[in-house]
């Protein structure tokens, strides 16, 4: 059984000027508490937050009057903050001898917070217990009725500009995982995604590099642009270099084809087979590269946040996820284990058997059979590869040809059917894959 968690952010409506006074002042009282705290932990070398309540607690009661669960919760921001800043120390990437405290958002633990009905809480201020209305959204109804609890911790930032409050709520459910009675194996790349699904695979671009290379030269431009503006540490540039979104679109790749691999996995009542990285996979791919460009392409790919993005959904599902060896999974042909040479294409050839092996699909067929005869599995031993290997004079045979998915179909997931229709393929031509059609 495990335990998942997910956050959803909300925002109130507008608050009276009384109320939203109060939670100013509150913020204050807060910060001030957050930054001595932090301040006592660096100097002294204290990260517990057990610890660090125990030496602070009297002194921060006696100084503000607050309800007394804000020194806790102060005493674990403090502490979180403080391990994140002597780490960085350590490794000499901190640039000052403390860390200064400019946004915090106020941590409540159950004390100091409770829900009011679906679309409202009470939060406990130095004043008074006052009752905050927010805005529910879709997202929000979905774990609402989906069967996620609500948490006892949340936490609330101020929106000065309109006035408001900014929520977070976290939600949380139990999943078992299930006895898998197959494998689905999952190949990440730089710029595709490639499962096989009843022996036919899937590649699912994500043109990962025309992105990475995108921002880029657009964060070039506004670097030297503004460092002959303003100079090379102005706020103004970093401020321009925060609102670019590259990070966003990344993490809605993520998520967007996570959700299709978990889903189906999750209908076939399959594991995943996922290649075993390590923990810092560019490292060593880039060893041996000099480009620059390529250097960044690679550290950018996010090949390791793909797979913790897709193990992270599979726990929400109880999605079993098995790791395979990665060394030489699109060198080998999965028939006669022998080398598979590949010219300037991604489609390679046999050395014994002459077959023609798609890059993708070959990974995919060595995961899969990894997977399979892996140690304490419980999905059926393999009699042997469904792999068609007979060769066609002028082309590889369907079963090593993967059926391409581009970004603009699968990106809009719900949308599928009326996305495909505006680029005019035909209904005999639709592969339905958990449910949605997609045209090929």
């Amino acid at each position: 059984m495990a335990r998942v968690t997910r956050t959803v952010v909300v925002r109130s409506v507008k608050l009276s000027r009384k109320d939203f006074r109060v939670f100013v002042e509150l913020e204050g009282i807060y910060k001030s508490m957050v930054e001595h705290l932090v301040l006592f932990a660096v100097r002294s070398n204290t990260t517990s937050f057990i610890r660090l309540k125990a030496l602070k607690y009297r002194e921060l009661r006696a100084l503000h009057q607050l309800p007394s669960h804000y020194v806790y919760t102060a005493c674990q921001d403090a502490s979180t903050r403080a391990k994140s800043f002597l780490r960085l120390k350590k490794k000499g990437l901190a640039e000052k001898e403390c860390p200064e405290i400019r946004n915090v958002n106020i941590w409540l633990d159950d004390h100091l917070w409770k829900p009011n009905g679906l679309t409202s809480v009470k939060i406990a201020t130095h004043k008074e217990w006052v009752n905050v209305d927010f805005e529910p959204h879709k997202q929000y109804w979905k774990y609402i009725n989906g069967g996620w609890k609500l948490a006892s911790e949340a936490k609330i930032k101020l929106d000065r500009r309109n006035r408001q409050l900014v929520i977070y709520l976290t939600f949380f459910k139990e999943a078992e995982e299930y006895k898998p009675r197959s494998y689905l194996p999952v190949d990440v790349n730089e710029n595709n995604v490639t499962i096989l699904v009843d022996g036919t695979a899937y590649l699912f671009e994500t043109d990962m590099e025309k992105l990475v290379l995108g921002y880029y030269y657009r964060r070039k431009s506004l670097q030297e642009k503004y460092d002959k503006l303003h100079g090379a540490s102005s706020r103004v540039k970093k401020k321009v270099l925060r609102k670019l979104k590259e990070k966003k679109k990344k993490s809605d790749i993520r998520w967007k084809i996570a959700n299709i691999v978990v889903r189906t996995a999750h209908e076939k009542q399959s594991a995943i087979a996922l290649e075993k990285l390590g923990k810092k996979p560019a490292n060593s791919m880039i060893k041996r590269v000099e480009d620059a460009q390529l250097r960044h392409r690679i550290f950018q790919a996010s090949l390791k946040g793909i797979q913790n993005t897709i193990k992270e959904k599979a726990r929400e599902y109880g999605v079993p996820v098995v790791p395979v060896n990665p060394r030489n999974t699109s060198k080998l042909c999965p028939l006669h284990s022998s080398h598979i040479a590949y010219d300037s294409s991604r489609v390679g050839k046999c050395s014994l058997g002459g077959e023609l092996w798609h890059r993708d699909v070959v990974a995919c067929w060595n995961i899969l059979s990894r997977a399979l005869r892996s140690n304490g599995s419980n999905a059926p031993s393999p009699a042997g590869l469904g792999v068609d290997g007979r060769l066609i004079p002028l082309a590889s045979t369907a079963t090593h040809d993967p059926k391409v998915l581009p970004k603009r179909l699968w990106a809009r997931w719900k949308s599928l059917l009326q996305k495909t229709l505006c680029y005019g393929f035909e209904q005999n031509e639709a592969v339905e894959i958990n449910g949605a059609y997609i045209f090929m």
